[in-house]
């Protein structure tokens, strides 16, 4: 999941930013069918043609919003633990908290792309990268034997326990986050223990 950054220009941030924080509230209040690159300019308080500077057009924009979600998610989950081998298993629940806490100081962001039931692209690109940490997880914490024996195959338990994360996120999300990041956190891996039981 490692990816290079490469430094970008101060200005060209804080214009996506406004841009992203104008069609994030303009699925607030109207289908996305109904929203218009005019009114995502006029709502970031910039022109048709310096939006035009940064995307081709609504669907592009989305695309790269999607994009940059990912990257931000990439740098949480890019630590040494991740994907070491020898980390313990107590590891996976402080990336899932450091993942949890990110959609909970974005949870604006999230609860309209995750949430909203309005687009797709977000939580398409969200349930890939999950079911790529789950693999790495799974690999790691040697589950072969156990699935084995109860007749549990690798891609089916990976597809269902990143679609279970990612529906557990997004009811979190539509019941305004009623638990703490680090309860949630600790709920998955309770869960976790009983799916996969120690000394098996």
């Amino acid at each position: 999941m490692e990816r290079k950054q490469t430094k970008a220009d101060p200005r060209i941030v804080r214009t996506r930013q406004l841009i992203r924080n104008a069609f994030v509230e303009l699925l607030q209040e109207m289908e996305i069918e109904k929203l218009s690159v005019n009114k995502i300019a006029e709502r970031a308080t910039i022109n048709r043609v310096t939006f035009y500077l940064h995307y081709r057009d609504i669907p592009d924009m989305m695309e790269k919003i999607a994009d940059e979600m990912v990257q931000e998610i990439e740098g949480i989950l890019d630590k040494p633990t991740v994907c070491d081998p020898e980390a313990q298993p107590d590891s996976d629940s402080t990336v899932l908290l450091s993942l949890l806490e990110h959609i909970a100081s974005n949870a604006d962001f999230y609860k309209i792309v995750l949430a909203s039931k309005r687009t797709t692209i977000f939580s398409d690109r969200l349930l890939k990268l999950l079911k790529e940490l789950i693999t790495v997880i799974a690999e790691r914490r040697g589950n072969e034997h156990y699935r084995t024996k109860v007749g549990i195959q690798k891609d089916i338990a990976i597809w269902y326990n990143s679609s279970a994360l990612i529906g557990t996120i997004v009811s979190w999300l539509r019941n305004d986050m009623p638990y703490t990041p680090h309860y949630l956190a600790e709920q998955f891996a309770l869960l976790r223990r009983h799916a996969y039981p120690s000394g098996n």
